[in-house]
Formats: structure tokens, C-alpha cells, sequence
């Protein structure tokens, strides 16, 4: 096997190549930076790279291998870090300036769970400042670009992440999602990506000091395939005690859900959620997937479904939050801070405990209806963006006409509002644009059922598959 060719091998085969001695972890370590000090200069999807120890740590996975000890279920397999997570001894910038000298003494709980695995850190994937928005700029450097088009956004906030496994720099990596930060850099960069319920991935950030709450985010995979994703997400799930909203249930067995039947699935197709002005390309595209599943043997209709529009719940409850972590720092470091961070944490600075609970008053109504929905349906569809990646540096027109928001916050018309009622939802390709721009068709779970999402995302990828498309860099 060529190395070329290895590099575009399927994350669950590479494990076993490695576990049969066919392949080292040093090879296939060595071969993802080579790959990455080739390319990577175009896509500027790493913030870091853990080059000397990545090398020790594959020296170790190879010794382990040819010793014959238990292997762990990611023993040898190359994987980048998020740069939200902390990572003891290793510099963990959030995507800020603030952060730049930051080396944390401990790691974060998904760290903890990926490197216990037995899976080696690459390095630290690139993101908007603070995980803030839907796109991957920050001051530490040039933006994160898109394998399919330089021009165009991976998205955000995972967007390095996104563009790493979509160009073929890893087989799989961690991302988050606090409003579609792993769905919508996954659509825009053609892989897929699951958010799982909340508190299904501890969220124990490492840090010590009171703690935060966690209201929308979740840790979780970005794959190529499905079964890539799933083995990734059973290494993440699990109980943790310092996360106080972790589920204390057992994970499902998501590995054996991607062989479950999904025929006679009662399935609810959304063009548009009742509010969002979806590009007429992006609603083609995502129209005929989703009647697609009528082939599979599910029974799709078109719903109803009438949502007011996301913000409203979500942004008062994201801005008071960033307020209230990163406000500090608008007096000692606000020359550091990029244009969006200043915007949001301002903003967090103005929401008064009225709006605060109006705004948790309507997240309970979204709930609600959400919950009713589900009680005559097992997934809901939609698209998973209302455009395809556009422009690095700009942002689609705002709808509403305002500036009530940053126009960047469109990006999460559909994601948004999965995030605040905790829902499993994945992003799955779904075909292209007419400029060869990814499209990625939304799957919503009820809660807890991560299951009956990937059995669905993977049942369309074998009907459809997408792991022969590479993007013009890779």
C-alpha cells in the first residue's frame, strides 16, 4: 500500500492494519505530517503540531503492537485535539492572542478519554476566537481555508478540524459544538459529523476555578465515514463526576447502531423550520436526500414545523455566558481581541436578568414543541446551513435587516436550535453545489437516541456513498 493511498484509508481499517503489524503507528504518524507539512500551508487547519511527542508516543504504540499487549480501541491512530481543550503541557490558545503563552497542567476529560484509547495527538486544530462563531478567523494568523475551494470558509467553530479530515491530514478528529460548531464546518468541508445528546461527552474542561455552566455544548467526532465516527464518539461517551450534567447511563453500543434496519423509520422532512431563507441549491440538494430515505424504506412527510427564529433563545444565553468568562479581559487585553469576540462579549454585557429569563422561558417552548414533534416521529431532517461556504472575510447579507447579530450568526439557523434542546443531530453529505461546494443534509435524533441517527446516516451513505470525493486539496 502506498503512502498516498494509506492516507486515505477509513479510520476503523487503519486500526486494523495496526493491530495485524501491517502498518507502524510511526509510519502512519510520519506520513499524516509529511502530508501536513505539504499541504497545510493552503488550508491553515492546525494552530500547532505535537511533532516530537506525537513521534515518542507512536514509538510506544509500535513497541506495544510488536510486544503483543491489549491494544486500546484507537491504539496507534493519529488524531488532532481541538485547541478549546486543554492539553497538559501543551499550548491551548482558544483561537486568542489572550491564550497564546497558555500551557495547561491538565487535560481536558475528552483528551483524557481519546489519548487513553491509545490515540496519538497530532497537534491542535485552528478556530474562531474563543469558539465564538461559525467561521475560523482569529488573530493568531492567517483564516482557516476549505479544502474544496481556498477562497471559501471550512466554518467553524471545528472549522480546522473539518478541514483536516476532509483533506486527508488525519483520518478522524475532535471537535465541539455549542451551535453547530461540529455540523457546520463538517457540511461546508463535505465530511460527516455528530453532535451527541447532552452530557452524553463529559464536558470537565481541565481548569480548575467555579465552574461554568453548560447550557448547548457537546464534545464529538468529524469523520469520514460513519463507523469512523461512531468508534470515536464510543471512546468519548461516558460518565464523568466532574461534569455535573454528564449522563450517568451507559452509552449505547453506537458502533453495532450502524447496522441496525431503519426501514419503517417515520421520518419528518423541514425545508426550512419554518422561518429560514434557505439558497435555492442547498434546498434541491437537501430535498432530494431526504426523500431519498422513501427508498430505504422509510416513510417521509413534510412537516409543518414552525419555529421562531433561534436567536432570540440562543444569543442572550451564548453572549451572557462570554460576558461573564471573558468580560475581563475587555479592559486588559481588548487590543488583543478580535472585531466578533468584542462584539459578543459587549453584547453579553447588556443582557439584563430579564432578558436572561425570557430567553430560558423560550428555550422551554422550543422544548416542548420539539418534544411533541418526536412523539410522532424518530428523526427529523433538514438542511444543515442555509448556503453552501462562503467567502473567507465576508458573511451573507443579514435577514433580518438588522444588526441585532452579527450577520455570521446565520450560519446556525438549523443547528441552533438542536443545540438548545440537547437533541443528538448529525450532518451527513448530500451532494454539491453547481461550484463543486459541499451540501450536507441535517439529521435530528430525539433525545438520547444517537443511535437511530447514525443507524439512518449510515444506511444513506451506503445508498449514497461520499468517501471517493477529494477535494482539489488533498
Amino acid at each position: 500500500m502506498v503512502d498516498d493511498e494509506l492516507a486515505f484509508t477509513a479510520a476503523t481499517d487503519l486500526l486494523e492494519l495496526i493491530s495485524t503489524k501491517q502498518v507502524s503507528p510511526v509510519e502512519l504518524t510520519e506520513l499524516y505530517f509529511n502530508r501536513i507539512d505539504r499541504l497545510d500551508v493552503q488550508l491553515n487547519s492546525f494552530l500547532l503540531l505535537n511533532r516530537d511527542d506525537a513521534i515518542k508516543s507512536a514509538k510506544a504504540a509500535e513497541d506495544a503492537v510488536i510486544r503483543g499487549d491489549e491494544l486500546g480501541p484507537l491504539h496507534g491512530l493519529p488524531i488532532p485535539i481541538k485547541d478549546t481543550q486543554m492539553t497538559a503541557g501543551v499550548r491551548t490558545t482558544s483561537g486568542s492572542l489572550v491564550y497564546l503563552d497558555r500551557i495547561p497542567e491538565r487535560n481536558a476529560a475528552v483528551v483524557e478519554r481519546v489519548l487513553g484509547a491509545g490515540a496519538i495527538m497530532l497537534g491542535k486544530t485552528n478556530l474562531p476566537e474563543f469558539a465564538l462563531v461559525g467561521t475560523c478567523e482569529n488573530r493568531l494568523g492567517a483564516p482557516g481555508r476549505n479544502p474544496w475551494n481556498l477562497d471559501r470558509t471550512p466554518g467553524g467553530s471545528s472549522g480546522g478540524a473539518a478541514a483536516a479530515v476532509a483533506a486527508f491530514l488525519c483520518p478522524v478528529a475532535q471537535g465541539s459544538d455549542g451551535g453547530g460548531s461540529l455540523r457546520i464546518p463538517a457540511n461546508f468541508c463535505g465530511i460527516y459529523a455528530i453532535k451527541p445528546t447532552h452530557g452524553r461527552v463529559s464536558h470537565y474542561s481541565g481548569l480548575s476555578g467555579d465552574p461554568m455552566p453548560n447550557l448547548f455544548a457537546q464534545n464529538g467526532p468529524l469523520a469520514r465515514t460513519v463507523r469512523d465516527a461512531a468508534l470515536l464518539l464510543q471512546v468519548m461517551a461516558g460518565h464523568d463526576p466532574r461534569d455535573p450534567i454528564s449522563l450517568r447511563t451507559t452509552p449505547p453500543d453506537f458502533i453495532a447502531a450502524i447496522d441496525k434496519d431503519i426501514q419503517g423509520l417515520r421520518i419528518a422532512w423541514s425545508p426550512d423550520f419554518g422561518f429560514a431563507d434557505v439558497h435555492p441549491e442547498v434546498a434541491e440538494v437537501t430535498s432530494k436526500a431526504a426523500w431519498g430515505f422513501d427508498e430505504l424504506g422509510c416513510h417521509v412527510e413534510e412537516s409543518d414545523l414552525l419555529l421562531d427564529e433561534p436567536y432570540d433563545s440562543f444569543g442572550p444565553i451564548q453572549a451572557a455566558h462570554s460576558y461573564n468568562h471573558f468580560g475581563g479581559y475587555l479592559k486588559t487585553h481588548r487590543d488583543q481581541l478580535t472585531e466578533f469576540a468584542t462584539f459578543f462579549i459587549e453584547m453579553g454585557a447588556r443582557v439584563t436578568t430579564t432578558d436572561y429569563v425570557k430567553a430560558l422561558g423560550r428555550v422551554d417552548v422550543l422544548k416542548a414543541k420539539m418534544t411533541a414533534l418526536f412523539e410522532e416521529y424518530d428523526l427529523l431532517l433538514s438542511p444543515t446551513s442555509c448556503f453552501p461556504a462562503f467567502p473567507n472575510e465576508t458573511f451573507p447579507g443579514s435577514i433580518r435587516g438588522d444588526s441585532t447579530y452579527p450577520e455570521q450568526y446565520w450560519n446556525g439557523a438549523f443547528t441552533l436550535p438542536i443545540n438548545t434542546i440537547g437533541h443528538p443531530a448529525a450532518t451527513i453529505p448530500a451532494g454539491f453545489s453547481s461550484d463543486r461546494l459541499p451540501i450536507g443534509l441535517h439529521i435530528v435524533g430525539r433525545l438520547g437516541d444517537e443511535e437511530t441517527v447514525l443507524a439512518a446516516s449510515a444506511a444513506f451513505e451506503r445508498a449514497r456513498p461520499w468517501i471517493q470525493h477529494r477535494p482539489p486539496v488533498s
